[in-house]
């Protein structure tokens, strides 16, 4: 019983340390995208990407990085229910 109990415990653990993280295609390349710096990143498996459309990054508007990053770039993230990247805030 008390295995059991052990066993949930950690899979839940490892279910929440990843919850604020997904892995996505950014700009033809699949990488974890997480929504705080301070997010474990889970290990992403290699898949095909479509490659990114060729454009200009719009402008970024001048503000400190949140906690635990040291800068935040715009990169294109592919949407997986549209097909089509957009452009997102990725801060590291």
């Amino acid at each position: 019983m008390h295995r059991l109990f052990a066993s949930a415990v950690l899979m839940i653990a490892s279910v929440a340390a990843h919850a604020g993280c997904q892995c996505a295609c950014v700009g033809g390349i699949a990488q974890a995208v997480c929504s705080s710096p301070l997010d474990v990143k889970p290990i992403c498996a290699n898949r095909a990407c479509p490659p990114a459309p060729p454009s200009l990054a719009p402008p970024l508007d001048p503000r400190v990085p949140p906690v635990g990053a040291s800068k935040c770039v715009q990169k294109q993230v592919l949407n997986e229910k549209t097909g089509r990247y957009e452009w997102k805030e990725i801060c590291s």
